[in-house]
């Protein structure tokens, strides 16, 4: 893993593979529009909804980044199929808070079309993953 000078103004920091990762920079994105749309939550539902889909959230990109730190391709694509599963735990709540009118339309569409996109590519990194376990 090389090292390179970052946009940020940070010299020298060590770029690790899961930052690497083409759709990991979708994934943050991705969890801070969750985040944003769950400020708009009711309070009722800061211990409930709004913290669940928190997590749920933050588990995807979570456990891309300790995926890649496994040796085993086996243990890499293990977290790639956790990281998939919350993703769908995400879009189950996500459809749970718009039937219940926590978020418009637009906002359930922009992330469904998010959650479309990035699991594509959860498999796509998963499947790679086994291939080149079993040559």
């Amino acid at each position: 893993m090389g090292r390179c000078e970052l946009a940020y103004g940070f010299n020298d920091m060590k770029i690790y593979s899961f930052e690497k990762l083409n759709f990991w920079n979708d994934l943050k994105g991705f969890v801070k529009a969750i985040y944003s749309i769950t400020e708009g939550f009711p309070d009722s539902e800061k211990f409930g909804l709004t913290n669940q889909m928190r997590r749920a959230a933050i588990s995807i990109s979570s456990n891309i980044a300790e995926g890649t730190s496994r040796v085993s391709l086996k243990d890499q694509a293990h977290f790639s199929q956790i990281a998939f599963s919350s993703l769908m735990e995400v879009l189950s709540q996500l459809i749970v808070a718009n039937d219940l009118g926590y978020i418009n339309n637009e906002n359930y569409i922009k992330l469904r079309e998010n959650i479309d996109s990035i699991a594509r590519q959860i498999n796509a990194l998963r499947k790679s993953q086994l291939a080149k376990s079993n040559p």
